[in-house]
């Protein structure tokens, strides 16, 4: 999205993902403008008219919406990776923007000599056993904090913020590690039934089997101790 900003530039999206979009003029959440109610809201459809130009991936699997918005400045755009490359990659190919991006949120801290876990993510399928992690935990030779989710540190730049003055981050397949990766952590990614070759952050260190089960403790103490990925710094 930070490719295509402009003079002027708003970004609608779900409310929880705000606090991490730090480029725009304007933030809105999508429930304060009408457009996820049933049937497109004429103060959304007045909003829009405003625009010279709208980026659009709400819309992909909507015909209601686009059918509703038609004859408005829209580009709508697929909002899920089609497996021919990774996903940033085609994200900005969408927009026109260059091949091998990285993701990259800015945080000013300093870093300390501990280890970030994430233990879940949004299926139970990709999530390593919460015993192996803990067991992971009581090996590793530093200091660890565990990250359990929105209701433990709601403000996602935030949390961002405090996973990058960590030395290490571990885990499973979710938002949580992609935001690790891009406030410049090293990262170990889990990875079970998803493909890394899609959805790994970009930098990361992945441990990979068919099932999460099969992935070991040694594994991960293994990756982590391969890891030498510098820590990344947002210019």
């Amino acid at each position: 999205m930070e490719w295509l900003k402009a003079d002027y530039t708003e970004v609608w999206a779900p409310s929880v993902n705000l606090p991490l979009i730090r480029f725009a003029d304007r933030t809105r959440s999508l429930a304060s403008t009408g457009v996820d109610l049933v049937g497109v809201t004429e103060p959304a459809l007045a909003a829009f008219r405003e625009f010279d130009s709208i980026v659009s991936w709400y819309g992909a699997n909507r015909p209601e919406f686009r059918t509703a918005v038609e004859g408005l400045p829209f580009q709508f755009h697929s909002a899920l990776p089609d497996g021919s490359c990774h996903a940033v990659d085609f994200y900005a190919r969408q927009v026109g923007a260059p091949h091998g991006l990285m993701p990259c949120i800015q945080c000013a801290v300093k870093p300390e000599a501990r280890a970030a876990i994430h233990p879940f993510s949004g299926s139970a399928a990709k999530n390593w056993p919460l015993e192996r992690f803990h067991e992971l935990a009581a090996r590793l030779p530093m200091p660890v904090e565990f990250f359990y989710g929105p209701e433990q540190i709601e403000d996602l730049h935030e949390l961002g913020c405090r996973i990058a003055g960590a030395s290490l981050y571990v885990g499973n397949d979710s938002g949580i590690t992609h935001l690790a990766a891009a406030v410049g952590t090293p990262v170990v990614a889990l990875f079970g039934p998803t493909d890394p070759t899609v959805w790994a952050p970009r930098g990361a260190r992945v441990v990979r089997a068919s099932r999460m089960e099969e992935i070991t403790v040694g594994e991960v103490l293994e990756a982590i101790s391969d890891t030498r990925t510098a820590r990344l710094s947002c210019r």
